[in-house]
């Protein structure tokens, strides 16, 4: 935790050690969702944004959204209302063939794989840019080897769906 101390008229920042063991950190933070739509924030105890939820998602710091009357898990819904206000408001992420796409597998027998899936390729696509360094992916032409870089996570990916497929075909007793 960090205190506030003065020495010689200057303000210093200064780390103070936490007397029990747990990390405040690392602890989920809640968020609670009133009726008028306003979310409030329990650990700086005032309400905040959907900009400020977002930057929460992208500090990567862990949270839920509960309702403040029933406490149902709202955290979903409101990541869904993150990314459908990025996708309005400029360049979007998914291309209305993607969108109809994800769409299509909801209720199909495939939808718990697909799911599976789209999270490990982003994950992947995720650490890969962290290995890249400096938060940032190339794009290509900026960077001379940006081209084997994306046919690398290409290949990951395209591995990842084969071990998956094959997965699925040893599950339902199916070898190929």
């Amino acid at each position: 935790m960090l205190r506030n101390v003065r020495r010689a008229g200057v303000k210093i920042l200064a780390t103070q050690k936490k007397t029990n063991s747990s990390d405040a950190s690392s602890a989920v933070r809640i968020i609670k969702k009133y009726p008028n739509r306003r979310l409030y924030d329990t650990a700086s105890s005032s309400y905040i944004t959907l900009a400020e939820v977002k930057q929460l998602v992208i500090d990567a710091k862990p949270f839920a959204v509960r309702d403040a009357k029933t406490s149902e898990d709202l955290t979903r819904s409101i990541l869904l209302q993150i990314i459908l206000e990025e996708e309005m408001g400029g360049v979007p992420m998914f291309s209305e063939a993607a969108l109809a796409n994800m769409i299509r597998f909801y209720g199909h027998t495939m939808q718990g794989f697909m799911g599976s899936m789209l999270e490990k390729n982003m994950q992947a696509f995720s650490d890969l840019q962290g290995k890249f360094g400096a938060g940032a992916l190339p794009t290509l032409g900026s960077v001379p080897n940006a081209s084997q870089f994306m046919g690398s996570f290409m290949e990951q990916s395209q591995a990842m769906a084969a071990q998956m497929q094959e997965q699925m075909l040893n599950a339902f007793g199916m070898k190929r």
